[in-house]
Parts: C-alpha cells; structure tokens; sequence
C-alpha cells in the first residue's frame, strides 16, 4: 500500500512510493516494514511511518498514535519472524547514533544473542 510521502530525496519515502524496492515483511495504514539492506542480525527489519518525520527528535505528544502503530507493526514483525527468545527495538537519532537515512525509522533486531552494551 503506497502512500504518497513528502522528501523528494528521501530514500524511505521513495521504497514507500514504490519508487525504490523493498522486501515487504509487514504493512498498516500507518507503517510498513521492510527488511533491511544491511543487516545486523540474522533477522533485521526496519519500521517506518508512512508519514515523514526526520528522526524520533520531531516527535511530540500528539504524536503517540504514530509511535503506537510503529511498536504494533514491530511486535507483528517478531512474531513473523519467530523471535521468541527475544528481540530489540531501536531508533537511532543524529550522526552520533549512527542514523544514516533522515526518516524516523525503527529497527528490529533478533535470531541472536544481543550484547550489552550495544555499540
């Protein structure tokens, strides 16, 4: 289900206007997962708004149905994917974090063991 998305050069609004390809693993009106180009973990999938935000620093309180939606899609995602040991969800915010693509993205990490701390 595309939806038309402002960013003309952002690369996760391209893959949600069908632009760019994508594996799909999971979709809803408000978000879809995709599996992630370069991996880290067996099973690494990113959950994305179908709206663009830049990272998690634009979000505010009316805000919380997106967020909401996003960590729906992700416990959708584990379970498509079997992790019942255990996954993890992150967001990377700023140069700093390591976030390369400017579009609120969630990842979900699993089918290994996770080291503390991370990085």
């Amino acid at each position: 289900m595309a939806t038309a998305v402002p960013g003309a050069d952002c690369l996760f609004c391209k893959i949600l206007a069908g632009e760019i390809p994508s594996v799909e693993v999971a979709s809803s009106e408000s978000a879809y997962a995709f599996r992630d180009i370069a991996p880290r973990a067996p099973s690494h999938v990113l959950v994305v708004p179908r709206r663009h935000l830049e990272d998690a620093a634009e979000l505010g309180p009316a805000d919380g149905p997106l967020l909401a939606g996003l960590f729906s899609l992700a416990n959708e995602v584990a379970r498509k994917e079997g992790l019942v040991s255990g996954y993890r969800l992150v967001f990377n915010v700023g140069d700093d974090a390591g976030n390369s693509v400017p579009h609120l993205h969630l990842h979900v990490l699993g089918g290994r063991v996770m080291a503390w701390p991370p990085g």
